[in-house]
C-alpha cells in the first residue's frame, strides 16, 4: 500500500515562534508548556504565528468479533446505539465539540449492524460488519484493514476540503479496548497484564479473562512486532486503522492531530508504526485511567496535556485539549512583545 508523503517540520517556522515567545511581555518560559506547544505549532503548520480556528473531530465506529468471548461489561448492540445518541447530539463528544466550536464527523466503519441508508448525518462507510474474533483467527484481512486505512485518508480529505486547522481522533466500538491492550502489548513488549484496564468497568475477574483472551489471540495470531500491518490484521479493528489513516492523511496536509485516548493512541501507534514521520504532527491529549495508556505514550515520544482521569473515548479528551491549543496559538498570535507594548525588558 502506498502512503503520501509527510512534509518535515519546518525549523525555521519553529525557530521563529521560538523567538517571538522570549520577546513577548512575560519571562522567558513562564508560559511553560503553552509556549512548548505555540512552538510545536509553528513547526507543524509552517507558520510562525499559527491560528488553529478551524477545528474538528472525526469518530470512528466499529464493532469487534472479540465481544464474543466476553471482555466488555456491555452488549455489542451499544456501538450502534451510541451512534444514534451522536446523531441526535446527545453524546459527551457532541457537548464538548459545541462548547469548542468544532465540527463533528461520525463514520460507520464497521459497525455489526445497519444505519438507513437515508440517515441525515453518518458517513456510511462500513468495510465490514466488525472485525472477526481474534481469538480464533486474524481480526481481518490486509484488503480490509487497507480498505479501512483508505476511509481514514478520504474521510480526513473530506472534512479538510474547506480548510481544517486542527483534527481530534475520537471512537466509538464495544470491546475496542482489547484490540488496543493487545496493540499496545505487541507493540511496546510488555506483558498483556501491564498494559490491559477494565475498560467499560469489568471487575476483577472479567479483567482477568480479558488479559487470558488477549494472550491467546497473540499466541495464536503470533503478529510481527516490527510489522505494523500485520498488527493491525490479526488483533486491531476497523475503527484503529479507519483513525490511522487519519493521521497519516492529516499529517501530509500538516494538519495536527490530536490523539484522544486509549484507542485513537493505540490507532497512533498503528499511524507511526506504518508512516514513522506521522509521528511529529501528534499531540497527546490526555493520559486515560486505562493503565496502558501511559507506556503507549512514552513508545510514541508524547507527553499529554490533561490529566482528569477521563476514560470514555469518542474524542472528549481531545476536544477539551483543543482550548489548551487554542489558547497557545492565540498567546503567541495576540499578546504584545516588549517592543509592541513599550515595556522596559530584562537588563
Amino acid at each position: 500500500m502506498n502512503y503520501p508523503l509527510i512534509p518535515p517540520v519546518d525549523l525555521d517556522a519553529a525557530n521563529h515562534a521560538r523567538i517571538r515567545q522570549n520577546q513577548l511581555t512575560k519571562p522567558p518560559g513562564s508560559l511553560g508548556r503553552l509556549e512548548e506547544i505555540s512552538i510545536r505549532l509553528a513547526g507543524m503548520k509552517a507558520d510562525p504565528c499559527p491560528s488553529v480556528s478551524r477545528k474538528a473531530v472525526i469518530v470512528m465506529a466499529a464493532d469487534h468479533g472479540i465481544v464474543a468471548e466476553g471482555v466488555s461489561a456491555f452488549p455489542a448492540e451499544v456501538t450502534k446505539q451510541m451512534v444514534m445518541n451522536f446523531l441526535r447530539g446527545g453524546a459527551a463528544v457532541n457537548v464538548l465539540a459545541r462548547q469548542a466550536g468544532a465540527s463533528l464527523t461520525i463514520v460507520d466503519i464497521g459497525v455489526a449492524s445497519d444505519f438507513d441508508p437515508s440517515l441525515s448525518g453518518l458517513l456510511h462507510r462500513k468495510v465490514a460488519r466488525g472485525t472477526r474474533n481474534m481469538a480464533k483467527g486474524p481480526a481481518m484481512t490486509q484488503t480490509e484493514a487497507e480498505e479501512a486505512l483508505v476511509v481514514g485518508m478520504e474521510v480526513l480529505a473530506g472534512v479538510a476540503e474547506n480548510g481544517l486547522d486542527l483534527i481530534a481522533t475520537g471512537d466509538m466500538g464495544i470491546g475496542n479496548t482489547t484490540p488496543s491492550s493487545a496493540i499496545a502489548a505487541i507493540l511496546t513488549g510488555l506483558p498483556v497484564a501491564a498494559v490491559t484496564g477494565r475498560g467499560t468497568g469489568l471487575d476483577d475477574a472479567g479483567l482477568a479473562h480479558k488479559v487470558k483472551v488477549i494472550e491467546q489471540a497473540i499466541a495464536l495470531n503470533r503478529p510481527d512486532p516490527k510489522d505494523a500491518m500485520d498488527v493491525l490484521c490479526k488483533v486491531g479493528g476497523l475503527e484503529i486503522a479507519g483513525l490511522a489513516g487519519v493521521m497519516i492523511a492529516a499529517a501530509a496536509r500538516r494538519i495536527p492531530v490530536v490523539v484522544d485516548g486509549f484507542i485513537s493512541t493505540a490507532a497512533a501507534m498503528i499511524s507511526v508504526g506504518l508512516v514513522p514521520d506521522v509521528r511529529t504532527y501528534l499531540f497527546g491529549s490526555h493520559e486515560s485511567v486505562e493503565i496502558g495508556h501511559r507506556v503507549m505514550h512514552k513508545h510514541l515520544g508524547l507527553t499529554p496535556l490533561i490529566n482528569l482521569n477521563l476514560r470514555l473515548g469518542e474524542g472528549t479528551g481531545a476536544v477539551l485539549t483543543f482550548h489548551l491549543i487554542e489558547a497557545a496559538s492565540r498567546i503567541i498570535r495576540e499578546m504584545a512583545t516588549f517592543a509592541e507594548a513599550g515595556v522596559s525588558d530584562k537588563g
